[in-house]
């Protein structure tokens, strides 16, 4: 096979379209206002195992599974059961990391989280607000699948991502999932996309919600002595360094088609799970046909003409580059849902 472009070692598996939240802040490409996403046939349990074994080969050794909602697709344990298998053929046993919403989780899938070594992440983007911002009330019910996760082995995240709406009850949204079982907790700053773009006045946080992000996780962090990151990077300039984070981790350097990339529940590839441009077809040859794309994200050629002159440039993105591209269709623009003033460190 020709693996012209190298690929990642971390792939992302988009099982299905389905989900069954209808979340404000979805940034899945197919849930735009207006979308040209390709959405196509769903591949069936033999296209995923043949998928699992492509990758494997080009040098992909974890896998994260999402969606949509990953366990509305039927043939997902089977899938979980091939990646593991596959992987042990080739001496890799790293953990499954599975995506859910929690809604359709059940005793069954914690016991095959716990044979499998599937680490689980459940959405839990706010407490009084989770009704708001999924559409659905049932965030004890959540939290009570991190209690019972625990009783049955399975280690967890509290996933949330953090907008206008929630983040008012931010320190309770990160501890009640901590107080619950949860083994860590991974925030996101709402990031305009999908469904989210009908949605930003609405959602995206200002400048200073953005720092006060990060100093109420550290504080929770730091009472529950516990560990957590941010999962979307953010421009060095819109923080202040010198407060030193401890227990909250984030960079400033986007990980798209450099640590890891994504397959869509149809095969085709895109450098980001954000991100509405498709760049090829897992089992096609060459997988990666829009080689251009993909090589302005693995070889950071993106910054943006803003960040010229500034000592962070070499380690810094400035912001998150998908959505650059898709509020301003230019990847090497500036992130405007930063909602702030770019200034150079010198």
């Amino acid at each position: 096979m020709d693996y012209s472009v190298k690929l990642p070692k971390s792939a992302v598996l988009e099982l299905t379209y389905k989900c069954n939240h209808k979340c404000l802040f979805c940034s899945c490409p197919w849930y735009a206002p207006i979308s040209n996403y390709p959405v196509g046939e769903e591949m069936n349990l033999r296209g995923w195992m043949q998928t699992v074994c492509r990758l494997y080969d080009a040098g992909v050794e974890s896998f994260s599974i999402t969606g949509g909602e990953a366990i509305l697709k039927k043939e997902a344990a089977d899938i979980i059961r091939h990646i593991r298998a596959e992987g042990a053929k080739r001496g890799i046993n790293r953990k499954i990391v599975l995506i859910s919403n929690g809604r359709a989780m059940n005793d069954e899938w914690l016991r095959l989280f716990n044979e499998q070594d599937v680490h689980l992440c459940l959405s839990v983007p706010g407490y009084k607000t989770f009704k708001k911002l999924t559409g659905y009330d049932h965030v004890t019910d959540v939290l009570r699948w991190f209690q019972r996760a625990k009783e049955l082995g399975v280690t967890t995240t509290a996933n949330i991502t953090v907008t206008k709406i929630n983040y008012g009850e931010l320190f309770q949204n990160i501890s009640m999932p901590l107080l619950h079982g949860a083994s860590t907790v991974l925030l996101n700053r709402f990031l305009p996309g999908g469904r989210g773009l009908a949605n930003m006045d609405e959602l995206l946080l200002s400048h200073e919600q953005l720092k006060g992000m990060l100093d109420t996780a550290e504080k929770v962090l730091s009472y529950a002595k516990r560990y957590g990151s941010l999962g979307t990077e953010i421009a060095g300039c819109s923080i202040d360094d010198e407060l030193g984070y401890e227990w909250l981790k984030f960079g400033y350097r986007c990980s798209a088609a450099s640590h890891f990339f994504v397959v869509d529940p149809a095969g085709q590839i895109r450098t980001c799970n954000h991100s509405p441009r498709v760049v090829g077809h897992v089992l096609a040859q060459p997988m990666i046909a829009d080689v251009d794309y993909w090589r302005l994200f693995a070889d950071s050629a993106y910054k943006p003409q803003s960040c010229d002159g500034c000592n962070m440039k070499k380690i810094c993105d400035g912001g998150c580059r998908e959505v650059a591209n898709i509020l301003h269709g230019d990847p090497t623009a500036s992130d405007t849902s930063l909602n702030h003033q770019f200034k150079k460190i010198v």
